[in-house]
């Protein structure tokens, strides 16, 4: 356990001590305060039976932040490593595969979620001027955490396999959007797609990222969401495990 936390602490000092991981945090804040300016002159002084973080989510932005922001913040995990030759001295100590990878996506997770801190500043101005007190609910405050806990995690494992597969930091960037895309795009064809008993369908339907974040807006969390978001995540991250294995291999 030390080792890990010697892991993450070193990972996450790397963004907190680079020009690049302030950049992200004031790029994420932009669009995040953006948006809630086109939200509060769309509103008004007239309150709105729809919680603000159910409107926020309905808008681009968020979807936006996710998708670009992410490739970003995994690009360096392992690409930079590998092209500066200090991968492979790490892995000849005595830390294990598993160790570094959860170290590494672990302290981008928690960089992702301390970007979205300010969001909680946005909400108390939106409530101020709109009389939106349902805005810090409890419950609403809790699901829309969650959700960007569990779709921030989907999307960095994304990522962390992306640099895990090239030296390069660009491709390892460029790799993890187009699978962002990729799966944004099979939320679009979640919701065009009707229900049916089919086996496809069905399957299809598991990908409706968007519908389950308007839910965790509400303030509603559906287990299945929270069990496919969880399954997503693990499934990249054994593949990245996978890919940094190996290297024994070769």
């Amino acid at each position: 356990m030390k080792i890990f936390w010697a892991l993450f602490r070193k990972e996450l000092a790397a963004f907190f001590f680079s020009l690049t991981g302030y950049v992200i945090i004031a790029a994420i804040t932009l669009l995040t305060g953006f948006s809630f300016v086109v939200l509060v002159q769309n509103l008004g002084t007239d309150p709105s039976p729809m919680p603000v973080t159910e409107m926020f989510y309905r808008t681009y932005f968020f979807w936006l932040i996710v998708l670009l922001a992410t490739p970003v913040i995994t690009m360096r995990l392992f690409a930079l490593e590998k092209a500066s030759g200090t991968f492979e001295t790490l892995m000849t100590t005595q830390v294990g595969d598993t160790q570094v990878v959860a170290a590494k996506f672990s302290a981008a997770l928690f960089f992702y979620l301390f970007a979205w801190l300010p969001l909680l500043g946005c909400l108390f101005i939106v409530r101020h001027f709109t009389h939106q007190n349902a805005a810090l609910d409890a419950g609403t405050m809790g699901g829309m955490f969650l959700g960007i806990f569990l779709t921030g995690g989907l999307f960095l494992s994304l990522g962390c396999f992306a640099s895990s597969l090239t030296k390069s930091q660009m491709a390892a960037a460029m790799i993890s959007f187009v699978l962002g895309v990729s799966l944004f795009a099979l939320g679009f064809l979640a919701e065009a797609i009707p229900a049916s008993a089919r086996w496809s369908a069905q399957v299809i339907s598991y990908f409706g990222l968007f519908e389950q974040m308007h839910d965790f807006a509400r303030g509603v969390v559906d287990t299945r969401a929270v069990i496919f978001y969880a399954s997503a995540t693990f499934l990249f991250l054994f593949l990245t495990l996978r890919v940094v294995e190996s290297r024994r291999w070769k």
